[in-house]
């Protein structure tokens, strides 16, 4: 972005600007040259605020000046943006009311959500999470504003990683039988999370780097602006640039679908980005303009390091290094990542599929040890099961390594194509649980639900990071489709067993005997579980027994029948919502059983956990902190045991 003109510079603002921006009208009084102030002041605050709480930072650095531009030539909350993922969403809400305190606890309890929200602010038109979805959806309220007879606009931000989707692909198909009007911004930065893969990205690269057209492109944009009312010749140029691309560079991709295709763009230049939205805005046919940015602009860590800095723990902005230092126990992902690339090596049949986050999965440790058995297939979760599944028809042993809130993408497939055929593939589920800062799109509650009633899968969460390593290891031995899950960040810290041990499929771990209650838990539940016997014991005087339940599916009912027909109370304890979940399996064998042995479920609710904080505020919020857990199960055993509730006193 250029520096303003000396002439224009003693009319620019002495306090800051951002602090007086309240809505988009604000933005657009601001003299075109306060637009390079305002840019550097929502850098500043992007990276001073994730720095402290953590975030999307590269993503949201990379479109400052887009979103200007948006907001300069379109009108918000009547013109409607519709951001893919919403990871880059953190600009739209400085500029749209949500400044000061509001921004500063984002990802926080109370604060602003880390993605767009409908119900946070009539700015945000369509919220999202998961990559892929804006055309689909900009395409259906464009296609209901035509239907209506109203006149507003409908823009979809898309990155180009939301082209290796197949979704997008789907919508890209119907945009010209459905509307007429319709503006799609192509926000190429080159990168998803990981680097762009496959031949989607190769072309978008060709498009943006053809150095004839762009030599031209410059030279006569230079020559134009230079001339006496130059800038009234820029419609002759723009025809101009428009209707000879062609002569240089293959026919695009998009006009072959139908729209008009515009660009490359220099995303950082808010002159041409202006330029270029008036123009998409007035056109009667709908426009692609392809943006070029810099992920991670005005950050040289996040510039050095996109795929750490696209979605960051608070850092340090000066060096870039994560706050709070290393130390403690690993986290799960990189134990993960690390058993899979051992085991790896010594079967080259094994292989290991991401879906455009091998970092995050800890499949980094198998790109960097085993290069010819990893594969990333981009944001293409359907793609990755699939492509597993034809894997394990030849006798491969693909581990799909897809965060659990992801891998609903893949479902038909999961049942589909792997269990209906039996194939031996194993999906290891990070992320199960609560990622607390990302509020609900991103919280893995649901995957022992959606998988429990697929027939012949064996679904299974470990209590810590060496029986992890036991269950990859089982899984890789099993006839037919495995699910690992577990959550996110570090494990218990207990010692790795230097030989894995195959565990038996479908048996519990009884960690101690009880003859009052017992507990079955599931995961990291399982050590909440062993604190809330001691308690119970120590307080109330009662013998609490704890089972390891290892598997969701299939569950031990030998062992869950032999204690059910001693105890009168069974608790279940999972990090999962209770509606279907493993509480659910342990009611049902019960029921089949014909034992009418009570059963208290510890869970999430049957509704959509918000972003918080910590996983703490997350569970004191909605009655799962220790102590209410307690008093429920308690409260619970007092009625079966008919004794007075005033003994709670």
């Amino acid at each position: 972005m250029s520096t303003p003109a000396p002439e224009a510079a003693s009319s620019l603002p002495s306090s800051p600007i951002l602090p007086t921006i309240k809505g988009p009208d604000d933005v657009k009084a601001l003299p075109a040259a306060a637009l390079p102030l305002l840019a550097q002041e929502i850098r500043d605050e992007i990276i001073e605020v994730t720095s402290v709480n953590g975030g999307h930072v590269g993503p949201n650095l990379g479109v400052v000046e887009l979103c200007l531009g948006l907001h300069r030539v379109f009108s918000t909350p009547t013109d409607q943006f519709v951001f893919d993922v919403a990871h880059q969403g953190y600009v739209h809400k400085l500029l749209t009311g949500r400044t000061g305190e509001f921004f500063r606890g984002l990802r926080k309890t109370g604060g602003a959500s880390g993605f767009l929200n409908r119900e946070e602010s009539e700015h945000d038109s369509f919220g999202a999470g998961h990559a892929g979805t804006a055309l689909s959806a900009a395409l259906g309220m464009a296609t209901a504003r035509d239907l209506r007879g109203t006149d507003e606009h409908v823009v979809a931000v898309c990155g180009d990683a939301a082209f290796t989707c197949g979704v997008t692909l789907e919508a890209l198909n119907n945009v010209v039988e459905s509307t007429k009007r319709l503006v799609v911004i192509l926000n190429d930065n080159e990168w998803s999370i990981a680097k762009n893969v496959g031949a989607i990205s190769h072309y978008l690269n060709r498009l943006s780097t053809n150095p004839t057209y762009n030599k031209i492109h410059h030279d006569l944009e230079r020559f134009f602006t230079s001339l006496p009312g130059g800038n009234d010749m820029h419609r002759v140029y723009m025809k101009w640039k428009r209707e000879t691309k062609d002569f240089f560079m293959e026919s695009s991709l998009f006009e072959k679908f139908g729209l008009r295709y515009l660009g490359p763009v220099d995303g950082h230049d808010m002159d041409e980005l202006v330029k270029n939205l008036e123009f998409a805005r007035d056109s009667d046919t709908p426009i692609l303009l392809h943006v070029v940015t810099k992920k991670g602009k005005g950050l040289a860590a996040a510039i050095r390091s996109p795929e750490k800095f696209h979605g960051a723990s608070p850092y340090d902005p000066k060096t870039g290094e994560s706050r709070g230092g290393k130390g403690g126990a690993p986290n799960y992902q990189d134990v993960f990542g690390q058993a899979l690339t051992r085991f790896a090596k010594a079967d080259k049949k094994i292989v290991g599929i991401t879906g455009a986050m091998p970092a995050g999965t800890g499949l980094t440790h198998l790109a960097e040890g085993c290069p010819g058995q990893f594969f990333d297939v981009g944001i293409a979760e359907e793609h990755a099961v699939l492509f597993a599944a034809g894997l394990a028809t030849k006798g491969i042993r693909p581990v799909c390594a897809i965060y659990s809130t992801f891998l609903q993408r893949g479902y038909d497939q999961i049942i589909h194509d792997v269990a209906l055929q039996n194939l031996p593939v194993t999906f290891c589920m990070d992320r199960a649980g609560l990622s607390a800062n990302d509020g609900p799109t991103h919280h893995g509650l649901f995957d022992i639900s959606y998988l429990r009633c697929v027939p012949g899968v064996t679904v299974m969460q470990p209590k810590d990071e060496d029986e992890l390593v036991d269950m990859l290891h089982t899984s890789l031995q099993l006839d037919g489709p495995g699910f690992i899950r577990y959550p996110r960040g570090a494990g218990e810290g207990v010692t790795i067993k230097d030989e894995p041990v195959a565990l038996q499929v479908g048996k519990a771990e009884v960690l101690r005997d009880g003859t009052n209650l017992i507990i079955w838990a599931l995961g990291p539940m399982v050590v909440e579980a062993q604190k809330l016997a001691d308690r119970i014991a120590a307080e109330e005087g009662l013998s609490v027994g704890v089972v390891n339940a290892r598997f969701a599916k299939p569950l031990d009912a030998e062992l869950l029948l032999e204690q059910a027909g001693k105890v009168p109370l069974i608790v279940t304890m999972e990090d999962h919502v209770v509606t279907g979940g493993f509480g659910s399996a342990v009611l049902e064998t019960l029921q089949d059983a014909d034992l009418r042995t009570s059963v208290e479920r510890i869970g999430w609710p049957d509704n959509f956990v918000e972003h918080g904080s910590d996983v703490a505020t997350l569970r004191a919020a909605h009655g799962l902190s220790p102590d209410a857990i307690h008093q429920r199960v308690m409260s619970r055993w007092r009625r079966i045991a008919s004794i007075p509730v005033e003994a709670d006193a």
